[in-house]
This record gives structure tokens, C-alpha cells and sequence, in this order.
């Protein structure tokens, strides 16, 4: 059984249908502050399978427990987390209790346990602001802009150390290390996708939101970046392709003679701009993106975009699906979903 925190939410719920798909047992445990069980119950629907959810919160221990001690759990998959960074620099402790202090709670509960594989949901805003494209995982982490991604490379650090130090242990700790880059892109059934609350920070909600109507237009902060039309390029990933990069990573430890600290850039390997994206949306669904232009925000970067050798070398996986694809998905979950899962 594979113990999956933060199941309910955008790319949890993903990860939860390809565990499904992929004939494992999942327990999810989700505190639902950022997410909604509607999710889980469309992940049934679709995979027409039960997996056993549990409301709780990653920082208490007691419930912790009573899982690894209640269930056959092999592995956990830890996307539990706060992760809105202009909301980490509102309110840092509360991201550093949540993010930091929580996984200090699951690695305890899992060493009591006796669980020793881990793979961790991390980001590339791990590698800084000064680290040159393409991002490679030998780089060391950098300087972080944000107590979100700080938040990301302390836990990072945290678990590298634990696992250093469970080597000359009876149960040594096996830990993946994944970095996301722009999870994108929704499930083709157009059953499940990205819900955020409030305005969205991320750019594809955004401009979903401004095709659907709930939004007026879109703003492109900044046109004066160093890139080929001016605005930011990112590397961007499906998130089904994501979700079935933790089943890759899950399949390597589970081949593992010896336990390590793995690192994984998850994404596509090629950088879209911002008015690429917006150019695509509107082409592939027929749809027009009003949008501004408005000043670039603190901590943007001009250009980000992965190194994906190692992964597809080592865990034989690689992205599938085009920016085509992602645009396609996102306006089929949120043109019949146009208030995400709540129904007004």
C-alpha cells in the first residue's frame, strides 16, 4: 500500500488515478485546507476503483501513527504542503510549520514504523536565481527567493542528512527527490484538473479562468525579458506525464539494492514563453485571451527549463504529451467545470 499525502489535491489526485491505474493499494491523507474531496470522488469514478481516504493533518503525529500502524504501507508519495509563494512571503511561518515542520513529522512516523521509502514532491526553485539553464541535478541548490522555495530546499537538506545518517541503521531510508517544473494540463476525461482558490498565482489557471469568463484578462507580468518576444519562458509538463514520473520513481526504489538520496528533474526539457502558451491556448480551443501587460514581479526569472537525461536514463521515463496536449486538457476540464469542483 502506498501512502499518498496531499492526494486530494491538483497533481496528488493525478498521482492517486496512475497508482490506481498502476494496480497499487492507496491510502490518501489529506487535511483538505487547499483541496476538495470532490477530486477523490471523480478519481473513483474514472479508475472505477476504492482506495481509503483519511482527514487529517500532516503535523499530527497521533494520526500518523495510527496509519503506518493500521495499514501495510511500503512507500509514501509526500505532496503535503503549502504552495503559493507570494502567500510563503505573507505568512512564512506558517509555510515553514506546515512544509518543514510537517515533514519532520512524517520521516519520524515512518522511522517508527519502520517505512523506509520516501519520495518527496519538490520544485525546481530549489536550483536559485542565478543558476544557468538548463537546470541539472548536480547543480548545488541556490539562493532561493521566496520562503516557499526555501521551504522546498530545507526539506530537501532535512531528508538528504536523515538518510545519510540511516545508512549504519537496520532500516535505512530510500529517498527520491523530485523537482517539478510547470505541472500543467488536466486528466483527458475533463473529470479532475487545477482548482486554486482565489486568483490564480500560475499562469494556465489564469488563462482558463479568462476563457471561461471568471476573470476579465490575463496579466503578462513583464515583456522586457531577455527571451526571443520578451516574456518569461518556463518548462512546462503535463501533469499526467508528473504523476507517472512518481510511479517511475516508486518502480526504481522498489529495484533498489542499496538505499540512496535520488534527484529528479521532472519536466519536459523545453522552455514556452508566456505569449507561446497564451498563442496555443487560444488557437487550439478557438478561444481569445484578453490580456495586459503589467510590471515584472519580484523574484521572476527570465528563463527556467529542466535537464531531463538523468531521469529518462535512470528511471526510463520522459514527458509524452505536447503543449498541445495541455491546452487541450485544461480547456476540457475547466470549460466543463467552470467553477472547478464547486458547481457554482
Amino acid at each position: 500500500m502506498i501512502l499518498v499525502t496531499g492526494g486530494a489535491g491538483y497533481i496528488g489526485s493525478h498521482t492517486v488515478l496512475e497508482l490506481l491505474n498502476g494496480n497499487y493499494k492507496v491510502l490518501v491523507l489529506d487535511n483538505l485546507s487547499n483541496a476538495s474531496l470532490e477530486s477523490l470522488q471523480r478519481v473513483e469514478q474514472i479508475s472505477a476503483q476504492k482506495f481509503t481516504f483519511v482527514q487529517g493533518d500532516i503535523r499530527d503525529e497521533s494520526i500518523l501513527n495510527e496509519l503506518f500502524s493500521a495499514y501495510p504501507i511500503e512507500a509514501v508519495i509526500h505532496f503535503a504542503g503549502l504552495k503559493a509563494v507570494g502567500e510563503s512571503v505573507e505568512k512564512p511561518a506558517e509555510y515553514y510549520d506546515v512544509n518543514v515542520n510537517g515533514s519532520l513529522c512524517l520521516v519520524r512516523a515512518m522511522q517508527k514504523a519502520g517505512v523506509t521509502k520516501l519520495v518527496f514532491s519538490s520544485s525546481a526553485t530549489v536550483y536559485g536565481e542565478e543558476a544557468p539553464v538548463p537546470y541539472e541535478e548536480s547543480m548545488p541548490r541556490g539562493n532561493t527567493t521566496n520562503p516557499y522555495g526555501t521551504s522546498k530546499a530545507m526539506v530537501e537538506q532535512i531528508l538528504s542528512d536523515i538518510q545519510a545518517a540511516s545508512l549504519n541503521k537496520p532500516n535505512p531510508l530510500d529517498v527520491t527527490l523530485l523537482r517539478y517544473f510547470n505541472p500543467i494540463g488536466a486528466h483527458e476525461s475533463g473529470l479532475i484538473g487545477e482548482d486554486p482558490q482565489g486568483i490564480p498565482n500560475n499562469l494556465m489557471p489564469y488563462i482558463s479562468q479568462v476563457a471561461v469568463g471568471r476573470l476579465p484578462e490575463l496579466s503578462v507580468f513583464g515583456d522586457d525579458y531577455e527571451t526571443p518576444d520578451g516574456s518569461g519562458v518556463r518548462d512546462y509538463i503535463h501533469v499526467v506525464d508528473l504523476a507517472k514520473g512518481h510511479l517511475a520513481a516508486l518502480e526504481k526504489m522498489n529495484g533498489n539494492v542499496k538505499a540512496t538520496c535520488a534527484i529528479y528533474n521532472l519536466g519536459s526539457g523545453q522552455g514556452t514563453s508566456v505569449f507561446e502558451l497564451v498563442n496555443v491556448f487560444e488557437r487550439e480551443n478557438n478561444v481569445e485571451i484578453p490580456y495586459k501587460v503589467a510590471h515584472r514581479r519580484a523574484g521572476d526569472l527570465a528563463t527556467c527549463y529542466a535537464a531531463v537525461d538523468k531521469a529518462a536514463k535512470e528511471l526510463n521515463w520522459r514527458t509524452e504529451k505536447t503543449i498541445e496536449d495541455m491546452v487541450r486538457d485544461t480547456w476540457r476540464w475547466q470549460s466543463k467545470n467552470p467553477h472547478g469542483y464547486c458547481s457554482e
